[in-house]
């Protein structure tokens, strides 16, 4: 992902910050400031259609009385939604920053000594930028007492337990106040506990929780894999609570490792908000047991730190490396550590010639192939045709797997990327599907939120086999995971990335899962990017922990090699302890939070010829037995189904046939309803790419 988060200049605001406490909290001498919650927009667009189309501008001006402040003091505010750059002026002078977060938290700035004047004082906040960020700003306070007075008046001791041993795990507690806000901490990041504002990630199953006065609810969890506890507190002044939180087990993984191959730290990365140290706890907490190091153009090994950490028991590192470039983004593993890549290429040929000559190289993920880097869209309609995988300026992507869930830059439409990989599947390009949460911070974007399970040995997340898990990658032997895990079985005992000898049909068995707090109300069945099956299975239907759904389809075969693959949708979490985040880059102002798990795909040999043959290849094959036939052409198409036509449009186009040349058209009309419907497709396909590629300079 690209450097878009400015936190070099927020980070130490970040840290210490903490949230406000609840509006019903007894603060003495607390002053309300401005109590409402006011709309404010920068730029001129609106930016989500759940905001007002009127804001009150781009900046909100607070005028106050107050006494000259000797001492430090301690301003709270409310803040929804921020995205982009929003500064705080007191009096004139720079205060602090807006942390960059969409979440609802109450955030906490120190007001220096000296910063207060006697008599009238002006607080003023106002968008840095004119890009568009609709936000949510109020319920401003100022308390005399300084930070680590005001949010310290009482203590909750909490304990992560599992449910089944009874003994600590690693997990993240989250606190919320009595608005539903992510609550004041007056805690900081240590060797075992990573904290920001409503979140302690904790590496031993403990923490002292210090906060102000008032009424929270605290949720204990570990991940995508365990269940969440909740309890209930109400603090007064000298309290010392203890609560003990009990969470399950709730998603079987045997034989998976759960991966995130995209994993930032603001140590190297000098961006977003975590530290190594950080890092290593966060990783902890979410229960990723094989992350990939990815810091921009750098090779980091985190094994010595998490050594000296006591966390190597918990996952095994890889050493990779995001090669960020003009032409896109690329995560590279297993490295050398402290090695490096050329990253000046201006087209793949170059990228790929300098990746392949990086030693210990085995896998080479796309990233975030929709989303604009440097002027730069992998996939972007102006030289890429989702549909076929073709590359208009005859690039060629010598990639092993590509993202198709990135949770820190998630697409608006959820299975976008999804196309795109089965458009590169039918082109013959074999890539395996990619998780990954492309997180740079502690808890904006959560890592491991979008994983990748891998099908290798999970006995022991401490001495994972680095070599057999990237010959899962290589082979597929992987599924994509966004809150739901989808795996797809064939014939009883051939799963993702099995080539399977069949001939009339094939019965598919897809199994779901996920904890209690997901739901599956859609799953989807792909025969070469095709729909052949779908469920639907409605509200609550999908909202068990664990298994949620599991169904066997029977699917009939023609003689054709086909590649099926199962996809499971849900509504997205809301809740504070794990929320799916709003697109980086959105392609419209309507947002419907999703989850998803996608499997990794299983290829049929059903056309009694060895090995595997993809959509393109079938049409490559009609073409040359058509001898430049167009008539025969569409008559041969007649055997295979609409991802073999819509290849043959491709094909014929770079033959010299356009997709609405005369002659096409003529012979197109007599062709069956499927032959039909795949050049009508491509031909949809071609002119979205023709209107993009005149709009680009």
């Amino acid at each position: 992902m690209s450097m878009r988060r400015s936190s070099a200049c927020v980070l130490g605001v970040v840290i210490a910050w903490a949230l406000a406490g609840c509006t019903d909290a007894v603060w003495a001498d607390t002053k309300v400031l401005f109590a409402p919650l006011r709309h404010l927009r920068s730029g001129a667009t609106r930016e989500w259609s759940d905001f007002p189309e009127q804001s009150a501008g781009d900046r909100l001006t607070v005028s106050f009385s107050a006494e000259a402040n000797t001492a430090p003091q301690t301003l709270t505010l409310r803040q929804q939604d921020v995205k982009q750059r929003w500064s705080l002026v007191l009096n004139g002078r720079p205060l602090a920053k807006l942390a960059p977060d969409e979440n609802d938290l109450v955030a906490t700035v120190t007001v220096p000594a000296g910063a207060l004047k006697s008599g009238a004082n002006t607080l003023v906040i106002e968008a840095g930028s004119q890009a568009p960020d609709d936000i949510w700003l109020g319920d401003i306070r100022l308390d005399p007492r300084p930070p680590s007075e005001a949010l310290a008046a009482a203590t909750v001791k909490v304990e992560i337990i599992s449910a089944e041993t009874g003994k600590p795990l690693p997990g993240r507690i989250t606190i919320v106040n009595a608005d539903g806000a992510l609550a004041a901490l007056a805690n900081v990041s240590n060797a075992t506990h990573a904290v920001r504002p409503g979140v302690v990630y904790t590496a031993e199953g403990l923490a002292e929780i210090r906060l102000p006065l008032g009424r929270y609810t605290l949720f204990a969890g570990r991940g995508f894999e365990y269940g969440v506890a909740r309890a209930e507190v109400t603090l007064e002044s000298g309290d010392v609570v203890s609560k003990q939180l009990a969470i399950a087990r709730e998603v079987a993984t045997p034989g998976l490792v759960s991966c995130d191959t995209h994993c930032h730290t603001f140590t190297f990365s000098r961006h977003g908000d975590a530290t190594l140290a950080e890092r290593l706890v966060t990783l902890t907490g979410e229960g990723i047991e094989l992350p990939v190091a990815t810091d921009h153009n750098l090779q980091v090994d985190y094994a010595p730190a998490a050594a000296q950490a006591g966390l190597l028991k918990y996952f095994t590192p890889i050493v990779g490396n995001e090669v960020t470039t003009r032409v896109g983004h690329f995560n590279v593993f297993p490295l050398a550590a402290g090695g490096s890549i050329d990253h000046n290429g201006r087209s793949w040929r170059e990228v790929f010639a300098a990746i392949h000559q990086a030693p210990r190289a085995q896998v080479i993920v796309l990233n975030h192939a929709d989303d604009v880097h440097s002027g730069f869209r992998p996939f972007g309609s102006a030289r890429h045709i989702e549909l076929t995988g073709e590359d208009l300026d005859g690039w060629k992507l010598e990639a092993s797997a590509m993202e198709v869930i990135n949770s820190g830059a998630l697409r608006t439409d959820p299975l976008e990327l999804v196309r795109g990989w089965f458009g590169m599947l039918n082109a013959g390009v074999k890539l395996a599907p990619v998780g990954s949460s492309d997180s740079h911070d502690v808890c904006r974007s959560i890592i491991g939120q979008g994983r990748t399970y891998v099908r290798v040995r999970d006995d022991d997340p401490g001495h994972i086999d680095i070599a057999a898990a990237c010959e899962s990658f290589r082979h597929g032997r992987v599924m994509a995971s966004l809150g739901l895990l989808a795996e797809i079985t064939v014939d009883g005992r051939h799963g993702a990335g099995d080539l399977v000898p069949a001939e009339k049909s094939v019965q598919v068995s897809v199994r779901v899962s996920g904890p209690s707090w997901t739901q599956v109300e859609h799953v989807a069945l792909y025969a070469n990017g095709v729909l052949v099956r779908a469920a639907d299975l409605g509200g609550a239907a999908g909202s068990s922990p664990g298994l949620k759904w599991k169904n066997e389809w029977t699917v009939e075969l023609a003689k054709q090699d086909v590649y099926l693959v199962a996809v499971a949708r849900g509504p997205g979490v809301r809740e504070p302890f794990w929320p799916i985040a709003k697109p980086y880059q959105p392609s419209s102002p309507d947002w419907k939070p999703y989850v998803l798990g996608i499997s990794g795909a299983v290829r049929i040999d059903a056309d009694g010829r060895p090995g595997f043959s993809c959509a393109k290849e079938y049409a490559q094959a009609c073409w040359q037995q058509a001898n430049g036939d167009l008539p025969q052409m569409m008559h041969l198409l007649a055997a295979y189904d609409e991802s073999v036509v819509s290849q043959a449009a491709g094909v014929l186009r770079i033959a010299g046939h356009g997709p609405f040349e005369p002659a096409l058209l003529d012979a197109l009309r007599s062709a069956s309803p499927v032959v039909q419907g795949g050049f009508h497709a491509y031909q949809a396909a071609w002119r979205i790419s023709q209107a993009a590629r005149s709009k680009s300079p």
